[in-house]
Formats: C-alpha cells, structure tokens, sequence
C-alpha cells in the first residue's frame, strides 16, 4: 500500500513538474495559431469583440483569445496571478515607468517594429528604457478644467483664464451669474492623489530630477515654490466649489456639469461619452489648471498615456502577437476601431482622429498634445501606494483636520517610508 501510495505521489509530481514547465502550451492547435491577450478597459470590451472578427477574416491562420478585466476588478493583481500560475497571456496591457520596470523582464523589444518610428514622443517616453521601446501606448487622455462654454457666455466670460487671478474672477462672475463655479469630486482619491497634485509635479523644471530628489533627500515638500502655488489653485477649486465635496463622487461631479449646474470640473476627455449621455449638445472645451500669472506658462494641458499594449516576450506566438499589434495601428480597419469605435486619442502620428471621432474635448487634448503644449503625467513614477497616501492627506487638509504645513510633513513622511520599501 505504501508503494502504490508513493507511486502516486511521484506520478503526481511529474505531472505538476510538466504542467508548469509547457505553461500555457505552444498556442498552437491544427495549424492556427492562438494569441492570448489581456487587458483593463472594459469599456472598448464589446469594440474589442467585433475587432477580433475582423482579424481573424483577414488573419485565417491566427486567433484572438481576448480577456477583459476591469471595472471595479483589481487588474494588476489577477495579472500578477496569472504569471504566478504559469497561465501567462501573450499580450497584455501595463502602465509604464515603475510598471514598467516591474514587467521588464518579460516584455519584449518593440523598437524595430515599423510603427515606432510614429509614436508621439510624449507616449513613448514611459515605456522606453536605455532607447529601447517595450510597448505600444493604447492611447492619450489629456485633462485639465472641463469648462461650459455657453454659461461662460452668459456670466460674461470672453477671453479663456490662463492666470490665477484671471481665473478667480472667472470664478466670482459665474457664482454671480447663479452658477457653481467648479463641480469638486473630492471623495474620489484618483481625482486628488493623480490629477489634482500632479499638477504640482508636473510644472516643476524637471519633474523626474525632482522625484528623484524626494527619495534622495535633496528635495522636500515643504518650501518648495511650485508645491505653494498648487495649493492656491486647490483652495481656490474649494472656495468656489460644490458644497461637500470630500463627499461628492465621480458621477455627481460629472452629472453637476452635464446637466449645467456647474460650469467646470477637474477632469478629462474621458468623460465625454458620460456627458454625451446626458446631453450631447453640451458646448463643452477644456482649460489649463493655472497655479501663478504667468499665461505662457499655464496654458498647457496634462497628458499622458493611461495603458500599453506589451507583448510577453517568452510567448510560443510573439510574432503572431506583434502580427496583430501591426495590424491594429497600420491597416485601415485597425485605425477606426481605435478613433471611431474606441473613440480613442490616437498615441501614433499615422492615425488620424477627427472632432466627430474624438468628441469636442479629445479633439482640444490633441491639438494642445500636437502644439507642444502639454505637460506629462507623473503619478506613475511615485512609490508605489504614495498617489493614495496623497489623496488622504490632502483630504485631512480639505477637512479641516490638517493644515498646509501638517499635510505637506505627512507627505514627506509618507514618501520616506514607502520610497524605502
């Protein structure tokens, strides 16, 4: 009895050893080859089937197997498990910079694909290492104050803010004209702990020098220039803002300028399709975020890229991956799925998106991306956990439980110790 039981358990053990050793097997089955792919953006989930299709008719000897995660669903975890389980999928979608680095070692070198040559440098810049591009970038978001510009019509406004001051009095004519001047989702901690201070981040000289100097210890929070000037375009959101907003969520935010209560709100081109549902005929643009007086330096946008497209570079079908990549950006199907049926922000110079494909707000993101007018998304290169750490301490401030001082230590604190981990 022993020996049969020991049989089995060697038995049992060779095939675990085996099982884990072939992975998810070659990809290959009666000739036709199958690429696995996994993504977040549920919402292009439903373009992302009918995509298939229309590969596939042109692609007879390769097959899109496509899994979408997202929604609420914790992403970068349940991929982490399917690389912990051996199921690794052949493409997949990560952020870039710290993301980046932490999948290196899987992704595979896109640099000589034909496509790179026309990724905006914008796009490329956070998947790039050493001149080496490791992923596509699925698209570009841009955000900064979503305006209403009928009601800054009616409350007198002609010329766009591109000054704090310029502004503030923006500002008062709207409360004066009846209107709330600035919808504030602030229970939200992506709207405070990404958008809201990356604004302070990103109009530093050298943004990336000046992380690297938190964690170094060459720079601080306190008494830093930039950091100060943030923190009055913050209070200023909050003195002509929503009542509540510590307790407004993303929705309302929205629903508050989409059904015109509110004339702006902090947010991106992302939210166009919500707004659409609601009223489509909204006469809607986006503003700068000004922190100083200095017009020249404030008239930018904040863009950057929310995803990339990845290829694991130990797949049995990389080629076939990197078939269907091609083919995404370069052929005219692939081109208007991605402005027409995604609605997305083409990344790549070689795709073209019109004000009817993009919406009125992608379509402002673009030309300012295009004019060299747009500032660079940096909650990426924080430590891992610190955008959320950022949003509870500025919400301690909004609440009245901190002052500026006390939340600039608790940022500084909260740096060191994730920094070291």
């Amino acid at each position: 009895m022993k020996k049969k039981r020991g049989l089995l358990l060697a038995c049992s053990l060779l095939l675990a050893v085996l099982t884990a050793g072939c992975g998810r097997g070659t990809g290959e089955a009666g000739g036709i080859k199958t690429v696995r792919i996994y993504q977040f953006k549920v919402e292009i989930s439903e373009a992302l089937a009918k995509l298939k299709t229309e590969f596939e008719k042109e692609h007879p000897d390769i097959r899109l197997e496509i899994q979408s995660v997202g929604g609420g669903s914790d992403y970068g975890a349940s991929l982490r498990a399917k690389f912990s389980s051996g199921d690794e999928p052949d493409i997949f979608t990560i952020g870039g910079n710290n993301e980046r680095d932490m999948w290196l070692e899987y992704l595979e070198d896109l640099s000589g694909e034909a496509w790179a040559k026309d990724v905006k440098p914008l796009a490329a810049e956070q998947m790039t290492v050493n001149g080496k591009l490791y992923g596509m970038p699925m698209n570009l978001e841009g955000y900064g104050f979503i305006y209403n510009k009928d009601l800054f019509k009616q409350a007198g406004i002609t010329q766009k803010p591109l000054t704090l001051t310029a502004l503030r009095e923006a500002a008062e004519k709207l409360k004066a004209a009846g209107f709330t001047p600035f919808a504030n989702g602030y229970q939200e901690w992506f709207v405070l702990g990404n958008h809201n201070v990356n604004v302070a981040f990103a109009q530093q000289p050298d943004p990336e020098s000046f992380i690297a100097g938190l964690t170094d210890g060459s720079k601080r929070f306190a008494g830093d220039p930039v950091f100060s000037k943030w923190l009055s375009l913050l209070d200023l959101t909050v003195e002509y803002g929503n009542k509540n907003p510590l307790s407004t969520d993303y929705n309302t935010q929205v629903t508050m300028v989409a059904s015109g209560e509110a004339a702006m709100m902090q947010q991106g081109n992302w939210t166009q399709g919500q707004i659409d549902g609601i009223d489509p005929d909204l006469n809607l643009g986006i503003l700068p975020m000004p922190i100083d007086d200095t017009p020249e330096d404030n008239d930018k946008l904040y863009v950057g890229v929310p995803s990339n497209w990845v290829v694991n570079k130990f797949s049995p079908v990389k080629e076939e991956a990197k078939v269907f990549l091609d083919w995404l950006v370069t052929s005219e199907t692939g081109k208007k799925y991605i402005t027409k049926e995604f609605q997305f922000i083409p990344a790549l110079d070689s795709i073209k998106g019109t004000e009817e494909d993009l919406g009125a707000l992608g379509s402002e993101v673009l030309e300012y991306t295009d004019k060299d007018q747009a500032l660079t998304w940096n909650w990426s290169r924080l430590p891992n956990g610190m955008p959320q750490e950022l949003s509870s301490s500025i919400q301690g401030y909004l609440g009245g439980k901190l002052t500026k001082e006390g939340m600039l230590k608790e940022f500084q604190v909260n740096w060191d110790n994730l920094s070291v981990q």
